[in-house]
């Protein structure tokens, strides 16, 4: 038997709503500048979330993605860094990496990567920041996955199951928090694990971006005497207005010559007792190695990207006994640890005066500033 409906009303075809779409910003190739595209808002994969994009930080590597430093796929949605807003949470999502519970509307921070938990560095040599086949957001996601918003740079980012997610406490200021985004935890790794600094040491910071500023307030903030060595003059006022440094070397102004011989008068003729390399400039290493003192160390962090090769004389390695160590981006348990020493720094330090917001559609100016060196620490708002 047929059953008809008893009114017209119920065949009557119900709306379907529109798609939910964000905006984000594309790496299509290394021709072309990334600019602004939209895609489909997916629902929250199984063990992730959805997160409402509240600020999206410019890194110097994003500069080098752009040019074509890094081996990366493109398209892809760049943002390795950022903070925002708990918008969904998937099937089986409850609380974040601590333990804590989460729920919508919670402000949270997460890892970039994730580490695949079974090559040899993940298994064998316990360092997952050389894992074989790390999956970094912003970085080596393209926009053929599942979901194509891997990036921090757009309206909304899907996270997946694995990612290192870390609820912020409401004391926490989310513009402070993003001043050191990627540095912070970059450095902690650096400076916790690689070669800790030591109460009383008098430490040289090459570089006054975010990673030297990084490395700065967190040397001193293990009881180092900082001296820092970068430029031009205005990141070294504001270093100096938010309290980073103890003295503060204009190697732009000065010239590489004067900047050394200012590092050995204020160390007493012997150098330093710890010198890091955040200047990202293949350059810095000779000069870094003849400002430790002999039996120091040399910690290079700002190598991140091929940027080059540079000359320098191994005979200051030997002859200065040197500790020559590299480090390599960082881990979830890093962020961690950064989100942990938040207030300490922001008790210290005045770091939210460091960050200037953009409009997510004004990507190519706060880019430009970025490598323009304007600005310190740039940020993309959604």
């Amino acid at each position: 038997m047929t059953t008809t409906s008893s009114s017209h009303e119920d065949q009557t075809p119900k709306p379907v709503a529109a798609p939910v779409t964000a905006r984000a910003v594309v790496l299509t190739d290394f021709a072309t500048p990334p600019a602004v595209q939209a895609f489909a808002l997916r629902t929250a994969e199984p063990g992730g979330m959805t997160v409402a994009c509240r600020y999206g930080g410019i890194c110097g590597t994003d500069l080098h993605l752009a040019r074509g430093h890094l081996d990366v796929p493109t398209p892809l949605v760049l943002g390795h860094e950022g903070l925002g807003v708990v918008h969904e949470l998937g099937e089986g999502t409850t609380r974040d990496s601590n333990g804590n519970p989460l729920k919508v509307g919670d402000t949270v921070m997460w890892a970039s990567s994730i580490a695949c938990g079974t090559c040899y560095p993940c298994r064998m040599l316990r360092e997952q920041t050389l894992c074989q086949n790390r999956r970094t957001y912003g970085v080596n996601r393209s926009t053929s996955e599942a979901s194509a918003l891997r990036g921090s740079w757009a309206d909304f980012i899907s996270l997946e199951a694995g990612t290192t997610v870390i609820k912020l406490s409401a004391n926490i200021d989310p513009i402070a928090a993003m001043s050191f985004a990627c540095a912070g935890p970059t450095m902690i790794h650096a400076l916790w694990e690689r070669r800790p600094v030591k109460v009383g040491q008098t430490v040289v910071v090459q570089g006054s971006g975010p990673v030297g500023l990084a490395a700065a307030s967190l040397a001193q903030l293990g009881g180092a005497h900082v001296i820092l060595v970068g430029g031009p003059s205005e990141r070294l006022a504001a270093a100096r207005a938010a309290g980073i440094g103890h003295q503060h070397i204009d190697i732009v102004a000065d010239g590489a010559a004067s900047a050394l011989g200012e590092v050995r008068a204020l160390t007493g003729g012997q150098g330093a007792d710890l010198v890091i390399e955040c200047a990202g400039v293949p350059a810095a290493v000779d000069q870094g190695t003849r400002m430790a003192r002999r039996g120091g160390s040399y910690l290079i962090v700002g190598q991140y990207t091929d940027s080059g090769n540079t000359s320098f004389n191994p005979h200051q390695i030997v002859y200065r006994q040197l500790d020559v160590i590299g480090s390599w981006a960082f881990t979830g348990a890093h962020l961690g640890e950064y989100i942990r020493i938040l207030p300490a720094l922001t008790e210290r330090f005045d770091l939210s005066t460091l960050v200037t917001a953009f409009p997510l559609g004004d990507v190519q100016e706060a880019m430009r500033r970025v490598g323009a060196g304007d600005v310190m620490k740039a940020v993309l708002t959604a």
